[in-house]
């Protein structure tokens, strides 16, 4: 069985045919299933935001829900939903008719501003065989206890099949499906052994906080164990002392890395006048730019890890107003104290703004820009907490004037808090641009001091623009996560934890 969800009215008559609709996993051979996925909605509240949810038998090998049994829908709006934080609705059938006596709840929670992760890996041992023939095929369920006390799951394991002393895939959530970012919630484990019919043996429960699971984890290489009770085994019988363990072998948490996304735009004279159509700035009505193809692709992606969805903007290589004196670092919203811009289509509407004011010139400097975005890490890594790694992303034509800058503000930001990604838009040369990627060979300032660390993707957009745009995010953003590992293992970091500030040792460039 599953369920599907649609913002209404914009579905069409075939589910299918709805741009945004989402869905839940599919729970077989189950007349009161619950369902683990998290399906997050924005609320506004000055709209009203119709939902409409639909549920199916789910056909297997069925590859869309056309081809599955519907067994019935519901409507109501989002504000209904929060403001009851629960509304159990009648399934009805196509006619208007009740389906019988089924019913859907809904639940809503507020979405706190974190955008922490936790990985999670547990495996079992011994556990009771409930199964005559064979051995138990186990999963486990983890719960979350609500402020009413109901359990609400937040997680359901794969089975494992025929297997006593399972391991189950490592698996991430969010802090704030897990525990609603309270540490000390209240969490249940729930451990099944899986029966095709939809009626799984119960085998044994226990509980736990993550506050209790971080501090049970936090030496390299230790694990947590809990006793898996039965309570009616415990109750019965005399000599019980469990129905296996369960181990926590990994917690970790998943740093909320793109707290700060910085954007810069290269406006120097080589993109040709934007007036004209062979301009790489040129704004057509009947298509966007290179430059508006990946700042959407990539900006996309970065403001979904980004707390606040602001994103400081800037340009380099333009004269600007009021005197027209070339700048390489200005805000495009044009307000040197903020130069933030409301989530990444407020980057979209400065820069349409921005370009007619000012005059593309150049020299392509990168230098400044770095050194910029550089400063605040550098006060970030000082601060002795690792809560932001700044990454910037930096569109350009071509070929960089001032490399030897370059080069030593990049080994610079190699020791700090940051990456850097950068597109090449256009037909130009990008060979030094991949000199700066370090793909080939570890990047070095003109005095010979090595880069600390790989902090630079170069893509060229040109081999992405005949793909969809999630391909061009994915590539430039393959890196990043690495990079981030890699910056606080280097500087001794525990995720999400304090540090003492010590100076780096390797020679300033």
């Amino acid at each position: 069985m599953g369920l599907k969800l649609c913002p209404f009215p914009q579905c069409l008559p075939f589910i299918s045919s709805c741009p945004q609709m989402e869905h839940t996993e599919v729970i077989r051979s189950c007349s009161s299933p619950v369902f683990s996925r998290v399906l997050a909605l924005e609320y506004f509240f000055e709209e009203k935001q119709p939902l409409q949810f639909h549920v199916f038998d789910a056909e297997d090998g069925a590859t869309s829900p056309t081809n599955d049994t519907f067994l019935g829908s519901a409507e109501c709006t989002l504000g209904q939903i929060v403001s009851q934080t629960k509304v159990t609705k009648p399934l009805l059938l196509k006619n208007g008719k009740n389906a019988g006596k089924s019913t859907i709840t809904i639940v809503a929670e507020e979405v706190s501003g974190t955008n922490d992760y936790v990985q999670l890996t547990f495996r079992a041992q011994k556990l009771d065989n409930k199964d005559l023939f064979s051995k138990s095929d186990p999963f486990m369920e983890i719960y979350k206890t609500n402020g009413d006390q109901s359990d609400q799951l937040v997680w359901r394991t794969e089975v494992v099949k025929n297997n006593l002393s399972p391991s189950w895939e490592p698996f991430r959530l969010s802090l704030h499906s897990l525990c609603s970012c309270d540490i000390h919630r209240p969490l249940k484990f729930m451990i099944y052994d899986y029966d095709s019919n939809g009626k799984h043996d119960f085998i044994g429960e226990f509980t736990s906080t993550f506050n209790e699971m971080q501090e049970g984890t936090t030496g390299t290489g230790q694990e947590m164990q809990w006793d898996c009770i039965n309570p009616k085994y415990r109750d019965k019988k005399k000599n019980y002392k469990n129905s296996g363990t369960v181990t926590l072998t990994q917690c970790t948490n998943i740093y909320s890395f793109l707290d700060t996304p910085q954007v810069a735009i290269d406006f120097t004279a080589s993109n040709g006048d934007p007036r004209s159509s062979q301009s790489l700035h040129c704004l057509s009505p009947r298509q966007p730019n290179h430059y508006l193809q990946a700042l959407r692709a990539v900006g996309g992606i970065c403001q979904d890890y980004d707390s606040d969805k602001r994103f400081p903007a800037f340009g380099f290589g333009a004269r600007i107003p009021p005197n027209f004196e070339v700048s390489h670092d200005f805000a495009i919203n044009f307000d040197p104290e903020n130069a933030e811009c409301e989530e990444i289509s407020g980057v979209i509407d400065s820069y349409r703004r921005c370009l007619p004011q000012i005059q593309l010139y150049g020299p392509t400097n990168v230098a400044p820009i770095i050194n910029r975005v550089a400063g605040p890490a550098q006060k970030e890594q000082s601060s002795g907490k690792a809560t932001k790694y700044s990454v910037l992303l930096v569109l350009t034509d071509g070929v960089v004037t001032d490399m030897a800058e370059t080069r030593t503000a990049i080994v610079r930001a190699s020791r700090l808090p940051m990456s850097i990604i950068i597109v090449g838009v256009g037909n130009a040369d990008f060979s030094d641009m991949r000199m700066l990627d370090g793909d080939d060979g570890t990047l070095r300032c003109p005095r010979g001091v090595p880069a600390a660390r790989d902090i630079v993707q170069f893509v060229p957009f040109r081999d992405f623009k005949d793909a969809p745009p999630s391909a061009l995010a994915k590539c430039v953003l393959a890196e990043v996560p690495k990079q981030v590992v890699e910056y606080y293992a280097s500087q001794g970091i525990a995720p999400g934890a304090p540090r003492s500030c010590t100076p780096a040792t390797t020679p300033s460039p």
